[in-house]
């Protein structure tokens, strides 16, 4: 029986890149090492590396005014590490409020210093981006932290609001690589790899060059991005397989024809859930308004938790996983990342279609 993978994450990696890595991951171009024990200081896995930090500017399109990282702890230290580096005594940062992960790097960044909220859709359990009022946002805030999709509840940013008022910061573990980005209203970008970029275990961050200067000194060099750039994300041992499979996926989005194509398919994919949700007379139920629909994960729910959870059950016996929805909001979540392909998506609408015509 097909497995259609439809998991928030760790999600499915494209399947040509999972057997390229079963061809080369364990005996990289004949050197009888894997990838997993060879040195990280040596010529072979310097290749490696330098390669993956490439395809990611290029892919991306990164200005030269960015540097590029390979870190760990994904996301969530990076819910630490940036206000560390940038949060001082005399300054605030300011937090936009959009879903649980908002919520989570707000609350640690307020245990590093002064923060506050500039916007939130809370109050209506996140079903929508929120409206930024930039001319609040105070004179001594020394940035604008968001979060660019948000995985439970189904919603995600057009576009990023003006940095003209404050460095944007922009968490975007699940949706890079999947829409062209505008590097002149970003500041600093980060994303942990395990939804469209590889495997859990590498973090990206992009950071503008002159926004680093403003970093904070006096902090452990280990959570100092700077000592990071200075030694080209090799300051300790780096995550080596999964920055190896990360470059695989770079390959693999590049021969899709970029990060345009990929923009272009997950607006397919998309518009196939959510006309299958829109067409159902109410059986179907999107959480998330029309106009903050996230491309990446589809949010929605039944007329009754039996329902959902009979939708579930059924599912799973014909090979569809992950689509049971976040205890947050209930119901189901398909999660339709780069990697799951079109057919994938179509048969998932098929089965909602028959399970439709069976239960309403």
């Amino acid at each position: 029986m097909p497995i259609y993978n439809f998991n928030a994450g760790p999600s499915a990696l494209p399947y040509p890149v999972i057997e390229e890595a079963k061809k080369s991951m364990f005996d990289y171009q004949n050197s009888e090492l894997s990838v997993l024990e060879m040195s990280h200081r040596g010529p072979i896995y310097e290749e490696i590396h330098y390669g993956a930090l490439n395809k990611v500017r290029s892919l991306l399109k990164v200005p030269d005014e960015f540097e590029i990282l390979f870190l760990q702890g994904g996301a969530s230290l990076q819910f630490a590490m940036l206000p560390m580096n940038f949060l001082t005594n005399e300054k605030k940062a300011a937090y936009i409020l959009s879903g649980s992960w908002s919520e989570k790097a707000f609350q640690e960044a307020s245990r590093i210093g002064e923060t506050y909220e500039l916007a939130s859709t809370k109050a209506d359990n996140y079903r929508a981006i929120p409206f930024v009022p930039l001319d609040q946002c105070s004179q001594d805030t020394s940035y604008i932290h968001l979060t660019s999709n948000n995985t439970i509840f189904g919603t995600q940013w057009i576009s990023y609001p003006n940095n003209k008022f404050a460095p944007i910061c922009v968490d975007a573990s699940s949706d890079i690589f999947s829409k062209t980005l505008d590097w002149g209203n970003i500041d600093l970008l980060y994303a942990g790899a395990q939804k469209n970029a590889g495997p859990s275990g590498v973090t990206i961050v992009i950071l503008r060059k002159s926004f680093m200067e403003q970093a904070n000194k006096d902090i452990p060099k280990i959570l100092s991005y700077e000592t990071h750039v200075k030694t080209d994300s090799l300051y300790h041992t780096p995550p080596t397989g999964s920055i190896y499979l990360l470059g695989l996926v770079m390959n693999w989005i590049e021969e899709q024809g970029g990060v345009a194509a990929m923009e272009k398919f997950a607006a397919e994919k998309a518009s196939l859930l959510y006309s299958a949700i829109d067409n159902s007379d109410g059986f179907y139920k999107g959480h998330a308004l029309k106009d903050s629909r996230s491309t990446m994960n589809v949010t929605f729910n039944l007329p009754s938790k039996e329902l959902e959870q009979k939708f579930v059950k059924i599912a799973e016996e014909k090979g569809f996983i992950g689509l049971k929805g976040h205890r947050s909001v209930g119901g189901l979540r398909a999660s339709i990342y780069n990697a799951v392909p079109k057919e994938h998506v179509e048969t998932l609408v098929d089965f909602m279609e028959s399970f439709l015509k069976e239960h309403k």
